[in-house]
Order: C-alpha cells, then sequence, then structure tokens
C-alpha cells in the first residue's frame, strides 16, 4: 500500500472520472474566511510603521552626513581656529608607539618604585638631596626634549635622547640606592666592630 499520493491523484481523475462536487470550491473559500479572517491593517500602525522607517533613515542620514564632516575637519587642518589649537594636546614617547609606551611606562614606574623605596635619614639626607638635584635636572632635560619632539615632531635623535634620559633617570636611582646599601652595611659593620 505504499504508493505516492502524487502519483494516485494524478490518475484517480483520468481512470474513473473524478471531478468535484458544484461549489466545492467556494465552500471550502468560505469556511476558510471564517476559521481565518483576513487580517485588517489599521491605518494608524500603517501611519507609525511609515513614520518609524523614515526617522531611521533620517538618523542613518544624520550619522553619515556628522562622520563625513569630521573627515573632512582632519583632511583640512588648515580649518582649525587659533582657540582650538592651543588645545591641542601635546604629545610624549608613548604616544608615538605601543612600543615606546610601553618603554616609557617601564621606565616610569621602575623609577617611582625606586623613589619610592628610598629611605631618607638624617646622615644620608645630605647624598640624597644631591642625588635628587642631578635627578630634578634630568627631569627638567626630559621635558626639553618632550618640547622638542612635540615643536620638531618625533624623529630617531629625540626618540633616543628621551630614552637615553629615562635609563640615566633609573640608572642614577639605582647608584643611590647602592650608595645607600653601602653607607648602611658600613654604619653596620662599625657598630659591630665597636
Amino acid at each position: 500500500m505504499n504508493q505516492d499520493l502524487r502519483n494516485l491523484f494524478k490518475e484517480t481523475p483520468e481512470k474513473e472520472g473524478y471531478s468535484l462536487n458544484s461549489g466545492h470550491k467556494e465552500r471550502f473559500a468560505n469556511r476558510l474566511d471564517q476559521e481565518l479572517p483576513k487580517k485588517t491593517i489599521v491605518p494608524i500602525l500603517f501611519f507609525m510603521k511609515i513614520a518609524a522607517t523614515v526617522l531611521i533613515m533620517i538618523g542613518v542620514g544624520v550619522y553619515f552626513y556628522a562622520s563625513n564632516r569630521v573627515e573632512t575637519m582632519v583632511e583640512n587642518p588648515s580649518v582649525v581656529g587659533l582657540a582650538e589649537k592651543s588645545e591641542i594636546q601635546e604629545i610624549s614617547l608613548g604616544d608615538l608607539s605601543p612600543d615606546l609606551k610601553k618603554v616609557e611606562n617601564y621606565y616610569l614606574a621602575t623609577i617611582n618604585l625606586e623613589l619610592a623605596k628610598l629611605e631618607v635619614s638624617k646622615e644620608n639626607k645630605g647624598l640624597v638631596e644631591g642625588f635628587m638635584e642631578r635627578l630634578a635636572e634630568l627631569n627638567k632635560e626630559y621635558q626639553g626634549l618632550n618640547k622638542e619632539l612635540n615643536a620638531i615632531g618625533p624623529n630617531d635623535q629625540t626618540i633616543s635622547a628621551l630614552i637615553q634620559n629615562l635609563q640615566l633617570r633609573l640608572q642614577l636611582l639605582q647608584k643611590l640606592k647602592n650608595k645607600l646599601t653601602e653607607l648602611k652595611s658600613s654604619k653596620n659593620e662599625t657598630a659591630i666592630s665597636i
């Protein structure tokens, strides 16, 4: 009894003269309309859909217009007024590339850590002040190099000078730490020998 119904219906009307009762299609359509009424579109909802679509199109248009305007402002830096030029932030070594940012952050964090670890007492105050004066000079040089970087623009000499300045400051702090350690150990040795 496994037969394909499509084939069966195709063959049956030809062989037996099968036909539908008169009015069958009309009755079926009426009953279908009763069971599943047609959807009526409420005019208010229709206009709300149109309004929502128009709002979305306006929003997209404003977005693209604003983004194009920003791009043209960036491409034409001569349009920028004098008041806006004073608001431009200066660039530093870390702003040039991610690698240089890592180097700068490493040195600055290590320098700050070394400064935080310093133990200043009455005995080593003069030594610490001498190193701090030299550290302040290196810091002023670093700021001058940053100004040069902003004025001239990034170049290999300025970048290497900035990195060397950071290295010198770190080396200076490490020397100070070693001197303080030596001073402390020599005091301990004299205290032990007495």
